[in-house]
């Protein structure tokens, strides 16, 4: 049987106290439990010398048979000085925690709307840019055919 140092939570709806309790892992949460080693209020401020109680004979036999705390009991264990060194938690993946370099839903969206106008900018100006040519060639071929008109002809070798 694997023992564990945990929360077991009670109270009322908005409410919460918790029991810092010793139980089988495989107990529910506010399930049965071995025995109960503190309580937890967090309505309390954390200045307040009753928002974390722990009986630390017991949870110092209990750390001694192989008990492990869970995470927030033993950041209270840590501070009261039961365990030596801190919980490291950077193994553990964090909810907000994001890739930096990966875009979101939303910035995606705008640089393809963005990428989108670019395009149809960049059409619109070729289009203008094709017509402008199109009168220029055009303005061109009405003024050449006056040119050749004027320029005297050739005469054809005689033979």
């Amino acid at each position: 049987m694997s023992v564990a140092l945990r929360l077991a939570r009670g109270g009322q709806k908005k409410r919460p106290y918790y029991r810092i309790v010793a139980t089988d892992k495989r107990n529910a949460r506010d399930g049965r439990f071995i025995e109960k080693l503190g309580t937890f209020n967090p309505m309390l401020p954390k200045e307040s010398e009753h928002r974390v109680t722990l009986v630390h004979d017991r949870i110092k036999y209990w750390l001694s048979v192989g008990a492990q705390p869970s995470d927030r009991v033993h950041g209270f264990l840590f501070k009261a000085g039961l365990v030596e060194k801190p919980l490291d938690v950077s193994h553990k993946p964090v909810k907000t925690r994001r890739d930096p370099k990966k875009k979101t839903r939303a910035e995606l969206r705008i640089e393809n709307e963005a990428a989108a106008a670019e395009k149809i900018a960049a059409e619109a100006a070729a289009a203008i840019e094709a017509e402008k040519a199109a009168a220029q060639a055009a303005k061109e071929a009405a003024e050449a055919p006056a040119v050749e008109a004027e320029a005297p002809a050739e005469e054809a070798p005689a033979a």
